[in-house]
């Protein structure tokens, strides 16, 4: 397989699973570790991976990744998260669905729950919900981001503080190793800190690809998240962090 083939791959292999090894590139390409290692470092060089120990992982940056290319991420890992975090969600309960290709997994399987009253700041999350006609839909006004359907700003922020939600899903795009919840939008960050202000329980839902990026913003720390719903165990520091705080955590299959 040629070079200019191979490029493209490797990348979707980083999208889908965050990191890329090269051992296990090598072996998948049929290729030398030194081939993949150049390839890796034009990828690198081209500003489209980032070089860590053994592999690559997608670059960090300062913007996110395209809506329709998140929803692609993890796909069956994100449904196993929704499903995971809506069984933990009872009937007859308020809750907040945040912005997040990961929320909107949750939505899709609280479709059966009877008599709830969900707040969003997600459309695609409303829409979602309007087949659930015991579902009370409120959807809480701002500045419409054309790119992901969401609604952000201090307008959103001032609907969230008329409520106390009994739960609150919340997403990020990045958790650092200090625990720190990290997103991209600053407007979408003011969102989520008032959230966690508001509400009785917050769950946090991610993919392993969140343990491995970066973004620029600041929502807050798992020290305020009481239960993680993720798809694969947390790193070192960042499990011993929810130990430390008290945070629970399901690996959903």
């Amino acid at each position: 397989m040629s070079q200019s083939f191979r490029h493209p791959d490797i990348l979707e292999i980083a999208r889908l699973e965050g990191k890329v090894m090269v051992e296990d590139l090598a072996e998948r390409f049929d290729v030398t570790v030194q081939t993949i290692r150049r390839d890796l470092t034009e990828l690198a060089n081209a500003g489209k991976l980032e070089r860590v120990h053994g592999g690559a992982i997608l670059p960090s940056g300062v913007t996110n990744i395209i809506y329709e290319e998140r929803r692609r991420l993890n796909e069956d890992a994100k449904q196993a998260i929704g499903r995971a975090c809506a069984a933990a969600i009872p009937a007859s309960a308020s809750v907040f669905l945040d912005i997040g290709t990961t929320t909107e997994a949750v939505a899709r399987e609280l479709l059966d729950h009877d008599n709830l009253m969900v707040v969003t700041n997600n459309m695609n999350v409303a829409n979602t919900l309007l087949a659930n006609k015991s579902c009370e839909i409120v959807v809480a006004g701002g500045t419409l981001r054309r790119a992901d359907n969401g609604l952000v700003g201090t307008l959103t922020a001032r609907t969230i503080e008329n409520f106390k939600f009994d739960y609150a899903i919340l997403g990020c795009s990045a958790i650092d190793e200090d625990g720190d919840l990290l997103d991209f939008d600053i407007q979408e960050v003011v969102v989520g800190q008032t959230l966690l202000k508001r509400s009785r329980e917050v769950f946090l839902v991610a993919d392993h690809s969140k343990f491995k990026r970066s973004a620029p913003v600041r929502i807050g720390s798992l020290r305020d998240i009481d239960h993680v719903f993720t798809d694969r165990t947390l790193p070192g520091s960042l499990s011993e962090n929810c130990a430390a705080w008290d945070t629970a955590v399901t690996v959903a299959a």
